[in-house]
């Protein structure tokens, strides 16, 4: 009953907080803190408690629950939760613990609605890791859009109304490719099979081949690639992450972009390997233009949180290509790569929402000299900019060489290209803290520095880049093995 619980304290405690939002903003803010931490050690004490059987037990599912749900049509209610998934699970009650503190001042209107919103996208979010019956992979799906386009459209910047609606238009248009591509999967599998179901295992047994197997994988495809997102469908990203508060870029870069990479490889090449193996070279070449493109685009921006949003387009292209290399040590790759950066990009967005509540501009051209006067930020935004552009040591490195030296079994010039993302990764990254932390204090800014309540949080994030970064391996035991079992499942 794990996941059941998990997601249940999610979706009741939103109504909660609602509640009690009305009468004290306070009581809404620790309800949720307390909340997403009962969630956060839950899974901490499961995952050290199966780690052995995660390790050892060659890829079985950790937790598994499956209820009719709507018989008639082949509808269940089946959570499961495997290696996987579980380190993305804790991933996102992780950073929604960051959203809700690093929101703590920032938010002052409509407190108990925004923690409604902010617990509704984190139980669809976690949904989305869980699900394994395609109907309920869908519900979870579309829980996550409103609240963040209200997330956005409410407590956004100038122009969220804009940021919101974009962002609302790409992703519902997307995800009705992959609600036809659904639908198309459930028909031919029950004219086959005679057994109208959206089971993830039955469909993995459909026989689906030629232009119907390629059109549904695209269908698929397409869904998952803007929300990872990948270029050309990647446009609503800066804005949204722009206009959006603190805590909406922290969920929408830590976590709404994993479920993309998650269900390229969960559901896209398992279901349609021979059509995902035909498209993979054009899938590298998307990764490669998205690398480089979101790095140089990067460069150019003069606003702080655009330029992190376009960052990670470039960032998430190795996840793209790790996934279609499709060999052990490239899925490894992607999967660091996800938990790697939404840590540090959650972090980024953390200290650039901060440094805006303080100077009140994001605009880099205006900033300069900060390290003087907040050498705190400046020595923890450094610390996480070296992670962005890969500084050995710290978490994303793991990511990115893992994907580059298994995406070179598959497609060596691939890798090369991929390669240069880590140099362009280098100058912007670089160019952040030149552009804000050093020169001359020209706007004669005099912030205060990062508080205690910020340290702490921006704290355990540095613990835990630096822990994946130094020693990976219990991610990589409780991963392997349903990475195999998904490599496995493809073999035949």
């Amino acid at each position: 009953m794990i996941l059941v619980i998990l997601i249940a304290v999610l979706f009741a405690g939103g109504f909660l907080v609602w509640g009690v939002g009305r009468r004290s903003p306070l009581g809404a803010r620790w309800i949720s803190l307390l909340l997403l931490s009962f969630n956060l050690a839950v899974t901490a004490v499961f995952w050290v408690q199966n780690y052995d059987r995660t390790s050892f037990s060659g890829g079985a599912w950790l937790a598994d629950i499956s209820w009719d749900w709507i018989p008639s049509l082949g509808i269940r209610f089946h959570l499961a939760l495997d290696g996987f998934s579980l380190p993305l699970v804790a991933l996102t009650f992780l950073l929604g613990i960051m959203a809700v503190v690093c929101s703590w001042n920032e938010i002052r209107e409509r407190v108990g609605f925004f923690h409604f919103n902010l617990l509704f996208v984190l139980a669809g979010v976690t949904g989305v890791f869980v699900a394994l019956d395609l109907f309920l992979f869908y519900f979870f799906w579309e829980v996550m859009l409103v609240p963040m386009y209200f997330l956005i459209g409410i407590w956004g910047h100038e122009r969220r109304n804009y940021a919101a609606m974009k962002f609302f238009i790409f992703t519902q248009a997307a995800s009705l490719f992959l609600l036809i591509a659904i639908l198309a999967l459930y028909f031919i599998n029950g004219r086959y099979s005679g057994l109208y179901t959206f089971e993830y295992f039955s469909l993995l047994q459909t026989p689906v081949a030629g232009p119907t197997a390629m059109l549904l994988m695209l269908g698929f495809f397409i869904s998952f690639a803007v929300k990872l997102p990948m270029v050309p469908f990647h446009t609503w990203l800066p804005d949204a992450h722009t206009e959006a508060p603190t805590a909406g870029s922290v969920i929408l870069a830590g976590l709404l972009l994993k479920t993309g990479g998650y269900g390229i490889i969960r559901f896209v090449i398992p279901l349609f390997p021979e059509a995902a193996k035909e498209f993979a070279p054009v899938a590298f070449a998307l990764a490669v233009v998205g690398i480089i493109y979101g790095a140089v685009i990067a460069f150019s921006q003069t606003d702080l949180k655009r330029l992190v949003a376009y960052t990670s387009i470039s960032h998430l292209g190795f996840v793209l290509m790790g996934a279609f290399a499709w060999n052990e040590m490239a899925l490894q790759g992607s999967l660091m790569q996800m938990l790697c950066h939404g840590i540090s990009t959650g972090a980024l967005f953390m200290l650039a929402g901060s440094l805006q509540e303080r100077i009140h501009t994001r605009d880099t051209s205006r900033m300069g000299g900060l390290w003087s006067v907040m050498p705190r930020m400046g020595g923890v935004a450094m610390l996480f900019v070296m992670a962005s552009l890969g500084l050995p040591g710290l978490g994303n490195f793991i990511g990115e060489f893992l994907v580059l030296m298994g995406v070179f079994q598959t497609s060596p010039v691939t890798s090369i290209l991929g390669t240069a993302g880590l140099i362009f990764a280098t100058i912007y990254s670089l160019a952040i803290i030149q552009r804000a932390f050093h020169g001359e204090n020209s706007g004669r800014w005099h912030p205060g520095d990062l508080t205690v309540r910020e340290m702490s949080i921006l704290g355990v994030m540095i613990v835990v880049i630096i822990w994946l970064g130094l020693y990976p391996q219990p991610v990589f035991g409780t991963v392997l093995p349903a990475l195999q079992q998904l490599i496995a499942s493809t073999a035949g």
